[in-house]
C-alpha cells in the first residue's frame, strides 16, 4: 500500500481518489473549495464536480496542501491546466526532492504554450515526472467501470512502478516512454471534440463527424511529431482512444460545448452556466500558435480557434474548412504557413 496525494478536487481528481482507494492505497484528496471538502466529509460525495458518486470509505480530503502531501509516496496532479503552474509552485517547498509526480491534467498553458510536463519541470525541477492520459470519463472510472490509460514516463523503471501502483483490473495502465505524445493527444482531443460537437449541433451528419475524427487524428499526430512525439502513440489510448471517447459522446464537456455552439448559442452564455472547465476552449489558441510556429497543417484546430478566439462566424469557419485543399491523405503531410 502506498500513500497517495491527489491534488485537485474537480471531477477527475475525485474520480482518481476513488480508483486509488479501491486499489488499497492511503488516499488524501486536496481541494481548493471548502464546500467540496465539507460535502465529502459529510456525505462522501463531491456534489459540485462529481454529483451522484459516493466515494469509497477511507478517502480523506483537505484544503491544507501541506497536509495532503505529507509523507506521500507519489502525487497525482489534477488541477485545471491553467492552474498547474500556481499549484506546483506552492507544492515545491512542501515535498522532498525526487518525489514522483504524475500529471493528470489534459491541457496546455496559455501564453507560454507549455505542456504540463514543461510547466512542472520549471516549478518542481527535482521531481520525477510521469503523465497519465487516455480515454477515462470521471464518472466511469469513479463508478469502477473498465477503462484503459497510458502512463508515460521517460524513466522505464519508474513508469512501470507507477503503472503497477495506479493500475487495477478495471483501471488498466499501459506504460509508454512518450511523455510528449501522450500530452499532445490529451490536448488535441479536447479541441477536436469541440469541432465534433459543432458538427452534431449543426446537423452535419455522422459522415462529417467520422471525417473530422480521422482528419483530426492526422492533425494530432502531425503536431505531436513536430514536437518530438512518436507516431505509434497517436494510434493508442492517449491518441485515437481518447479522441474516440471525447468526439463520440455528448457526455464530453468539450463535445457538449460544441453542440451548444452548433445550435447557435453564444460561447459566453454556455461558459457562464458551467462550473467545470472545458480545457479545449483554453487550449485552442495555444494549439494554433504551435501549429503556425512549427509550420504544421491543422485546418480543423485552426477553425476551432478562429470561432472561439477571433470572432469568426460558425458557418464561415465551416465553409473555409470545406474549401481547404484535400491533398494527400498522409499524417506526415505538412506545409509552411505564410
Amino acid at each position: 500500500m502506498a500513500r497517495v496525494g491527489i491534488i485537485g478536487g474537480g471531477a477527475f481528481g475525485t474520480a482518481l481518489a476513488c480508483v486509488m482507494r479501491r486499489a488499497g492505497h492511503d488516499t488524501v484528496l486536496w481541494a481548493r473549495e471548502p464546500e467540496v471538502v465539507a460535502a465529502i466529509d459529510r456525505e462522501a460525495v463531491n456534489h459540485l464536480f462529481l454529483p451522484g458518486v459516493v466515494l469509497p470509505p477511507g478517502v480523506r480530503v483537505s484544503t491544507d496542501l501541506a497536509a495532503a502531501v505529507a509523507c506521500a509516496d507519489f502525487l497525482l496532479l489534477a488541477p485545471p491546466a491553467q492552474h498547474m503552474r500556481g499549484v506546483t509552485s506552492d507544492l515545491r517547498p512542501l515535498v522532498p526532492d525526487g518525489i514522483p509526480v504524475v500529471s493528470c491534467s489534459k491541457g496546455i498553458e496559455r501564453g507560454s504554450c507549455a505542456l504540463m510536463s514543461q510547466v512542472i519541470a520549471e516549478t518542481m525541477p527535482a521531481a520525477r515526472l510521469a503523465v497519465l492520459s487516455g480515454p477515462s470519463f470521471a464518472h466511469d472510472i469513479a463508478a469502477g467501470r473498465p477503462a484503459g490509460v497510458t502512463l508515460a514516463c521517460a524513466d522505464p523503471l519508474l513508469g512501470a512502478t507507477l503503472a503497477a501502483a495506479v493500475g487495477t483490473p478495471r483501471f488498466r495502465a499501459y506504460v509508454s516512454s512518450d511523455v510528449t505524445g501522450a500530452q499532445v493527444g490529451g490536448v488535441l482531443k479536447n479541441v477536436l471534440a469541440i469541432a465534433s460537437g459543432v458538427a452534431m449541433g449543426r446537423g452535419l451528419g455522422e459522415s462529417a463527424r467520422a471525417t473530422l475524427f480521422a482528419r483530426g487524428l492526422a492533425e494530432m499526430a502531425r503536431l505531436g511529431l513536430a514536437l518530438g512525439g512518436c507516431l505509434e502513440t497517436f494510434m493508442g489510448l492517449s491518441g485515437a482512444g481518447d479522441l474516440s471517447l471525447s468526439c463520440g459522446s455528448a457526455s464530453s464537456r468539450n463535445t457538449s460545448l460544441g453542440i451548444a455552439l452548433g445550435q447557435g448559442r453564444p460561447l459566453a452564455d454556455v461558459l457562464a452556466e458551467r462550473v467545470t472547465v472545458q480545457e479545449g476552449v483554453h487550449s485552442a489558441e495555444s494549439v494554433a500558435v504551435l501549429a503556425r510556429r512549427h509550420g504544421v497543417d491543422m485546418p480543423i484546430a485552426l477553425a476551432v480557434d478562429a470561432v472561439l478566439n477571433h470572432g469568426t462566424a460558425l458557418d464561415e469557419a465551416i465553409e473555409c474548412l470545406l474549401a481547404h485543399p484535400a491533398g494527400p491523405e498522409s499524417v506526415a503531410s505538412r506545409r509552411a504557413f505564410t
